[in-house]
This record gives C-alpha cells, structure tokens and sequence, in this order.
C-alpha cells in the first residue's frame, strides 16, 4: 500500500490527465471566438463536451444517467462522467455501473476482448457499434473495445437492454446493443496533454490537438496519440499500446455536414490464463504466465501473448433537402488482426497434420529441444489472422405533418482469413519466427486451423413513427429484413468435408409505443425482435487434434439463427430528478452457447457451439439520478431477473436435463450506487457495484458467488497559469482489494458427471473457466489544456 501512494503522490507531479475543454475555465480564450462561433452556429454541427466543466455539475448523477426519450429501455453515460474515470478504462469497465450489465474489468491495462452481460445475454449475442460502425469480430463476434477509442476521446456511452436500434449495422445482438459516441472536434483551438501513473508499472500518456475552425470554411479536426503499457499484475508479462483518434468535420449548409472519423491501434500483452474453480482455489489471483522456463512448460510467458491491431474508418454524411425530405450516408470499414501465439506439446511421433497421421516429424532429431525420453515436442502456435468488414449504410427520412417514415438500406461485405504454424522451443524457451516451422511426412506444415470465411449481407429495413396529441403519443412500427450469405473453407490434410455454405434470411419487426402526460411524465410500451447469426468456424466445420486427428468440435446439426422476442414496459420521470422504471419479458429460440475448453497440454482454446434450444426471462429493472444539491448528485440502479432454459440438451447420444435449469451469466440480482460531487474546482465520483452468484454450466452444477466492488476517483482543476489550465485526478479501483471472479471465460454444459435422460448411462462434464477481476489499482493523473 505504501508502495502505491508513494508512486501515486511521484505521480502527481510528474505526469497527466483527461481533458476537459475550456469554455468555462479559460473565459478569454471563448470570448475572442464568439464572433466567429455566432457565425456559424446555425451551421455547424454542435461541438460536444465543449462545456464540460459547466455542464458537469448540473447534470444528474453525475453523468451516470442521461435523459431519454425513446419507447426503449436505454441507458447512457456521458464524458462528464466518463472523465472522472481512470484514463485506461474501456467501454466494458465504464458501463459495469448501469442496470443489467454483468461486466468488470481485469486489470489496470488490457487490449484483449472482454467478457460482457446484459440481462444473461452473452458477449457475443450483443452489438457492439462506434459511431455507427459495427465493432466486432464480424464471424466470432469478439469485441476489441480497448482498441477503438481512448477514454478521453468518449463522447458517450450507451446501453440498449432488451431491443436494437433498427437501423444498427449489426447481425449478432439478440437483444441488446452497447454504442459508442467520439467527442467531435472543438470549434476553437485546443491542445490538451495528460500522463498517467500508477499500480504495477501503469502509465499512459496522452495528447490531443483540436484546430477549430480552420478559416471560414466550416471545417473542424482534431487528432490525438496516446501511447500506454502496464506490468500484467498476475503472472509475468506486460502491455503495451499505441493508439491514434483523429476526425474531421464541414458543414455544407444549414443541417447538412459530413464528419470523417479514423483510428489506429497497434498493441502487444501476454496471455491472460483463466482458472478453473480448482486452480482458483489452489494458485488465487497468482495464477498467470511463468517467468522461468523448464522443458514442457506451456504456460511460459515468451510462448504466449496477443499481438493484436485495429484500423478503422468512416465517412458519415447527413443531408437536409428540405419539405421534410434528408438522407443519412455513411460507409465505413474496420480490420482488426493477429497474430496470438500459445505454447504447446506436439507429438514427435503418431500425430496428425489435419487428419492425416505421420509417423515423425520431419528431422526431428535434430529439433531445438527434442528429448528422446519424451514424445511430445513443446512448440509455440503462431496462429495468425485478419478480419476485414466494410459496408454502406443509407438511410432516408420523410417527415410530413404527424408522420415520419424512414428506410433504411445496409450492405455488409466481410473475410476472414486465419492459418497456424508451430515453431520448436529450445532448452532456454526461445523460438525463432523467421525459422522453419514444424513438418511432417515431407513437408507437410502442422496445422489445426487453416480457414477462410466470407459474408456478404443485404439488410432493409422500413420503420414509419406518427404522433398524435401534439406529440404526447406515438406510435412506431417497423421491420427489418436480413438475408446473409456465409461460407466457411477449411484447407486441412485427410479432411474431406471442407467446405460450407449457409444461406439466411431473418425477419425482425417491432413496435413500439410512447405517451408523455407531460414533459416530465413518460410511459413506453414495446414490442421488439432481434437475432444472431451463429457464430464461428465451428457453426459450420469441424476441427481436429495434432495429438489425435479426431475432431475436437462438430458443426451445428440444426443452422438456424437465434431469434428473440422481447416485451417491456417502462415509466420516465424527469424533473427534480431522474427515473425509470422498466419490467420486460422475452423468450429465445435456438439461444446458442458457445462451450470453451482449453486443448490439453495447450493455453489455446477449443470452441464448441452448442443449440440450447429455448430460454424464457423476465425481470425488472430501475433506475435513478438526483440533480446537484449543494454540487453532490446521487446515481442507484439494480436488476432482478428470472431465467430458465426451455429444453433438454442433446449429449453424447443422450440428453442432459437442462429444462428448467438458470441460464449461464445471469445473476438473479445485481445493482449500483454512485455518489458525485462538483464544485467547478474539486471533484470526486464513488460507486459501488454488486453482482450475485452466477452459474457457470447449463446443468447448474457450477458457480461462482456474488461479489461487491468500489472505485473511487477525485481530484482538483488548478489554478490557470497564463493560458494553461492544469487538472489532478487520482483513481481507486477495487477499493478493498476483493479478490474475485467476475464472470464466465468459458462455459461448459456440466462440471460434473451427470445420468443421461433416455438411458441413464454417465455422461461426464468438463470444467468452466473463469475471468479474475481487477485488483486494487491507483492511477494519479496530471492534465493540462492550452
């Protein structure tokens, strides 16, 4: 503890923070741009969190609940909040704090894929969009949120429980959808600067410039670069991570501009290992990569780790024709890629490259570290991979009196390619990438996975809102119609079906109805659909073993896609303060669980997508925010929900008693406190989360308990020096250091060996595993605005 202050208080006056801008903390700077600002404000679009220090203490809670109008349950934080955050937070650690969401964060730094629920909804069942872009996996559904967007750039964040947007760009989210907004570029000039410090080597640095607008011709940018690393904080290894945000927007004529957005990711960390109930209580939060190498150990830290990248970008355009007549454009592309690498044992003798058995490797007596005494090889997997998702999105909206109709048009065309190579390990655990990988039977590459994927997708969507009553009701209806082209190719030895082709067509209507007694008074009503297309090679192809040549996972029987039917009803109030109430119900068809096991004598894993047939929920959520008193503002929210798988799951040539069982992922209560406050010169946020316990298997049979966390972050804006307005933070998380797991890394469909329903005979289980939270973590920040 006294190492983290003492590194805290360094800190302090070393380094830097998030930004804040300056309208009101730098008065002069506006002043001798208001001219220009009165100009153009009617024709640029609104510069967001401009205002930031202003509206920060009169927003409610905190700028942990923000108004909302729509007939959906929907809940959002904004950048007044976000920014009182640690700065290396991501979108799946910010949003741990809002109704329904089963999320917390794994460390003080991490640029892997996070694990995420919402109302027992898994990760890879909810869409994931920035600025309109989807921003998942496009095939395993997998969410690189660290990669899209640093913290201090957020706009805002919000959280769609239990419906999509109709005209979301996704084809994963049964029923609900996380979406991100970028803060736009300043309409004055800014440069903002932060560093950071803090627990287990933590610290980040960060700059921001926006130009303002540039002459008289409408445009506006800003670009920024962070760079950040951390020690892993269990087991060996650390992160690193470059970042760049950058955007540009023109205003063409009153309510009509266009907005580019770009960014770029390159990072490098080693594996997170995640324990079984059994290794979590035998190693705790030590358990993690080895620092030391000895023959056959896999789990050393130079033999695992994810290299991973992100580009994306996007061209947004919205045109007003007038006589109730605009037109929204955007396309976009985003790529992320590999490689991952994993240590290994492959057979020196009797093993399989795809299903094709050889007798030895090639030479393989004179492979760095072979061991005659021993028949397996400790190798490393280079398994590297690249996905590629572009698309155009239009959408034309037709206002006329009490009746707006909107279509919608979305074109998706996505690849993905991905392919393995295994390198010996020498006696000292090095291996060299830019040697000859192993082979056999006279050059045959050892491989399990040598895959290609392509998708092509027509997405229409009709939605028609009329308003009666001077706009207290409306009434909203819509459909949306996806018809999906996806193919699987899987080029390995002795493997005969290779090849898979799926065709979809998805239909998705909606209804929803909202009446407002007065402005502060809102009851909603609805009625929504959503889908997921399965996800993964294994939906559709099988994979094998090096060490056996059998197949480790089988492609679906059924290929249908999820499909969920969702009803809520809510109440808004907004006034002296800030509420909403929500009950909801829904069932799922074909709900799809993937089952994730790690390969024996290997850290990669083993995907098994399985068809749990139906699952019903019903539940109640709540919500609510105070306005400022005396500058404090108080946030609560909770959750309680009832789930229960509908069927029996077909197993080994049985069935396993699952109906009636809870689903995995979703505890039955959750809930949050927060507590801000604001004076224009200090600030501090504190919340409190509780989740409870969780099932890890769909017999029930495993779980983990309930748990409670807290974070902290305070801090003061300083006195101006000249034109520079400096700002200190200093953020707690996991304050009381409560060693946990937060959720399910992978789940399985028993842990233990379980009587099959038509025979009776034993049918064995496999073991979940978990994710570890966060542990204590102090991050100091030091900020300046120029």
């Amino acid at each position: 503890m006294k190492k983290f202050l003492i590194l805290s208080t360094v800190c302090l006056f070393a380094q830097n923070t998030t930004t804040v801008a300056k309208a009101s903390s730098n008065p002069d700077k506006h002043k001798n741009h208001a001219p220009l600002a009165a100009k153009k404000s009617a024709k640029l679009p609104k510069a967001k969190d401009e205002n930031v220090d202003v509206v920060s203490r009169k927003t409610a809670g905190g700028g942990m609940m923000v108004k909302q109008t729509s007939a959906k349950t929907i809940s959002s934080l904004s950048h007044s909040y976000i920014e009182m955050q640690s700065p290396t937070s991501t979108i799946e650690s910010l949003i741990q704090t809002v109704p329904g969401v089963v999320s917390a964060s794994e460390g003080p730094l991490t640029t892997s894929f996070s694990t995420i629920h919402i109302r027992g909804m898994a990760q890879a069942e909810i869409g994931v969009t920035l600025e309109g872009m989807p921003a998942a996996n496009p095939f395993t559904y997998s969410t690189y949120t660290p990669s899209l967007v640093d913290s201090e750039n957020m706009g805002q964040v919000n959280v769609m429980q239990g419906s999509v947007d109709i005209n979301s760009p996704t084809y994963n989210a049964t029923g609900a959808e996380v979406s991100a907004t970028v803060r736009h570029p300043m309409d004055h000039q800014n440069v903002h600067v932060a560093a950071s410090g803090g627990s287990y080597g933590t610290n980040k640095d960060f700059i921001r410039y926006d130009t303002g607008e540039i002459g008289h011709s409408g445009v506006r940018g800003f670009v920024s670069g962070s760079y950040a690393r951390s020690d892993m904080w269990r087991g060996a290894g650390d992160i690193r991570k470059w970042h760049v945000d950058a955007a540009l927007t023109k205003s063409w004529a009153p309510g009509s501009h266009s907005e580019a957005i770009f960014g770029f990711t390159d990072a490098a960390q080693g594996e997170w290992l995640y324990p079984s109930l059994a290794n979590w209580k035998t190693y705790g939060t030590k358990y993690g990569l080895n620092n030391q190498y000895y023959n056959g150990d896999t789990h050393y830290v130079g033999l695992n780790g994810k290299n991973t990248g992100a580009i994306y970008g996007t061209l947004k355009n919205h045109f007003s024709f007038g006589h109730g007549l605009s037109l929204d454009a955007q396309a976009y592309s985003v790529e992320f890629h590999g490689p991952y690498y994993y240590g290994e044992t492959v057979p020196v003798a009797n093993g399989y490259a795809g299903a094709e058995k050889y007798a030895h490797l090639d030479d393989y007596k004179n492979l760095p570290g072979y061991d005659p005494s021993v028949s397996k090889l400790t190798s490393v997997e280079v398994s590297d991979w690249y996905t590629i998702s572009s698309g155009l999105t239009l959408t034309g909206h037709w206002k006329h009196k009490f009746n707006t109709l909107n279509f919608t048009y979305w074109y998706s065309y996505a690849q993905e390619a991905a392919s393995q190579k295994f390198y010996p390990v020498n006696g000292s655990g090095h291996w060299n990438s830019n040697g000859a990988p192993l082979t056999a039977n006279g050059g045959l590459l050892i491989n399990e996975d040598n895959e290609n994927a392509l998708q092509q997708l027509n997405s229409f969507a009709v939605d028609d809102k009329m308003s009666f009553l001077h706009d207290r009701l409306t009434i909203d209806g819509g459909i949306r119609m996806v018809m999906a082209n996806r193919q699987y190719t899987q080029d390995l030895p002795g493997v005969t079906a290779s090849k898979s082709i799926k065709n979809v067509f998805v239909p998705s209507p909606q209804v929803l109805i909202n009446y407002r007694f007065n402005p502060n008074h809102q009851i909603y009503v609805n009625g929504t659909t959503g889908y997921h297309l399965p996800a993964g090679l294994s939906s559709q192809l099988a994979s094998y073993s090096y060490s056996t040549g059998k197949a480790t996972s089988l492609p679906m029987s059924d290929y249908k896609p999820e499909y969920m039917i969702t009803e809520e009803i809510g109440y808004r109030y907004s006034g002296l303060f800030m509420a909403n109430l929500a009950g909801f119900h829904y069932n799922v068809t074909n709900h799809q669980v993937s089952a994730v096991s790690y390969e024996p004598g290997s850290t990669s894993t083993i995907s098994q997508l399985i068809n749990a047939g139906g699952m019903e929920a019903y539940g109640i959520q709540a919500e609510l925010a105070t306005r400022p008193w005396h500058h404090v503002s108080a946030y609560a929210s909770g959750q309680y929900m009832h789930t229960k798988n509908g069927n029996n799951i077909a197993y080994a040539g049985d069935y396993l008693a699952t109906k009636g069982k809870q689903e995995v992922g979703a505890p039955q209560f959750s809930g949050s406190l927060g507590l801000t406050y604001n004076d224009g010169k200090w600030f501090g946020n504190f919340t409190l989360q509780y989740t409870g316990a969780q099932y890890a298997t769909l017999m029930n049979d495993q779980s983990i308990p309930g748990y409670v966390t807290a974070n902290l972050g305070f801090g003061r804006r300083l006195p101006q020096i000249g034109h520079v307005s400096p700002k200190i933070k200093l953020n707690l998380v996991n304050l009381g250091d409560n060693h946990y797991l937060s959720s399910m890394y992978g789940y399985t469909t028993n842990a233990k060996t379980q009587h099959g329903v038509l025979t009776g005979k034993s049918l064995s289980g496999s073991q979940p595993t978990y994710v570890i939270g966060s542990p204590f973590v102090v991050t100091a920040t030091l900020s300046a605005d120029f």
